[in-house]
């Protein structure tokens, strides 16, 4: 199922032989079976280190303790850059690593997903990885006042090896429809806070979202083109900032379950096939977690960012939406796209900061119905760097009593 890295001579990176994209569907159709371990109900968390780590055993017993380095953690995690950062926000950056370069795990890593796998092996494309990402934060700082304006991506975009050359098909096809990932305002919009009580409004007002304490979510996974899917949703809510997702298999009980913990300070998620059986959620990824739990008790949405803005009208599909940005902690970004007819939400991008570029979740709502006076989306559709999956709800129980022991540690 996987193969080794290609060995190849060490050379600097325009040397590289190599000039055809990944095969991106292909990558992803890999980790499918891993799709539903890192969904958070509300959100996902880029687990793409995790993912491609099945076999851990290879970089040794080490905890992600909560103040621990990636430098501490793994053996052969030498650059500067990323050597500093928490476990969780260093997995991340592997992902954009991952998905700039239409790559997976095993292509940098030895034998990755499999019991053959030697993570600290040293290859000439990590060493040429390590030599790009300290390009990249010397572009940026000497050029752009250290301000993240070249990442991986920015020449990538999803080919091993960047082009050079304009394609005039491309030139004269679809404008590319990339949108920046800070919101610009947009003229004759309204106020962002305008858009929000409208939102709040739409989901059933202000009175009844303040009286919604906690709720219970059950559903199905859908899986993504045919793979995945099959097992049983649960989200499990608690105001203001709680919030746990399980996913089990009770049919296929190999497959493992997956749990994701947010207790309101702390989060967990417990993986069958994670870098860590219980992996204690530190950095951005935590800041997303608590997000998540925030946002699952829509009545406080003004509250849980800052410095609201309002974008330029935008469409999703034949939806026109306004879009609405906040700023969180540790360069957080999250943009809501709203129905402009409706007022319900319709998407939410969120960005978690990362020295190699912003780590991107996607969570796309729909089928709102009415529960208890309170409109619920009933189907979401999670996007991140490696994966993609559904889940449609079958009911939602509002206002019951949860257990404590629910949002702590799997």
């Amino acid at each position: 199922m996987y193969t080794e890295c290609r060995q190849m001579p060490e050379v600097e990176f325009p040397a590289f032989s190599r000039t055809a994209p990944s095969p991106r569907s292909q990558n992803m159709n890999r980790w499918s079976n891993q799709l539903m371990l890192a969904v958070a109900g509300g959100t996902v968390v880029c687990l793409i280190g995790l993912a491609c780590a099945g076999q851990a055993a290879a970089q040794g017993p080490v905890a992600a303790a909560r103040t621990q380095t990636a430098g501490e953690a793994f053996k052969n995690v030498t650059t500067s850059t990323l050597k500093g950062l928490t476990v969780s926000d260093f997995l991340g950056s592997m992902g954009v690593m991952s998905a700039a370069l239409g790559y997976d795990c095993a292509d940098c890593h030895i034998a990755a997903g499999t019991d053959k796998v030697n993570w600290e092996f040293d290859t000439p494309k990590k060493r040429t990885a390590r030599r790009m990402v300290e390009m990249v934060a010397v572009i940026n700082r000497t050029n752009f006042g250290g301000a993240q304006m070249v990442t991986c991506w920015t020449c990538h975009h999803g080919r091993f090896l960047p082009s050079t050359t304009i394609a005039l098909d491309t030139l004269y096809g679809t404008p590319n429809d990339e949108r920046n990932d800070i919101v610009v305002p947009g003229e004759g919009q309204p106020p962002a806070t305008q858009i929000l009580d409208k939102y709040i409004e739409a989901l059933g007002g202000a009175q009844r979202l303040a009286g919604l304490r906690s709720y219970i979510a059950t559903g199905t996974s859908l899986g993504y083109e045919g793979l995945g899917g099959g097992g049983s949703f649960q989200i499990f809510a608690k105001a203001p900032d709680q919030r746990t997702t399980l996913i089990a298999f009770k049919e296929h009980p190999e497959r493992g379950d997956s749990t994701r913990t947010y207790n309101g300070s702390s989060g967990w998620i417990k993986s069958p096939r994670g870098l860590f059986p219980i992996y204690e959620l530190t950095g951005s990824e935590l800041d997303g977690a608590r997000l998540d739990a925030q946002l699952s008790f829509p009545g406080q949405i003004k509250q849980v960012l800052g410095n609201w803005r309002a974008g330029a009208l935008d469409s999703i599909g034949d939806k026109e939406v306004q879009v609405v940005q906040g700023s969180g902690p540790r360069g957080l970004l999250a943009t809501l796209y709203f129905d402009k007819e409706s007022g319900l939400l319709v998407r939410l991008v969120r960005y978690s900061a990362s020295p190699i570029g912003r780590v991107p979740t996607q969570i796309d709502y729909s089928d709102y119905r009415d529960v208890g006076g309170i409109k619920f989306p009933f189907k979401y559709t999670f996007t991140w760097l490696d994966g993609k999956d559904s889940f449609q709800l079958t009911d939602v129980k509002v206002n019951v009593p949860i257990d404590a022991a629910t949002f702590g540690k799997p």
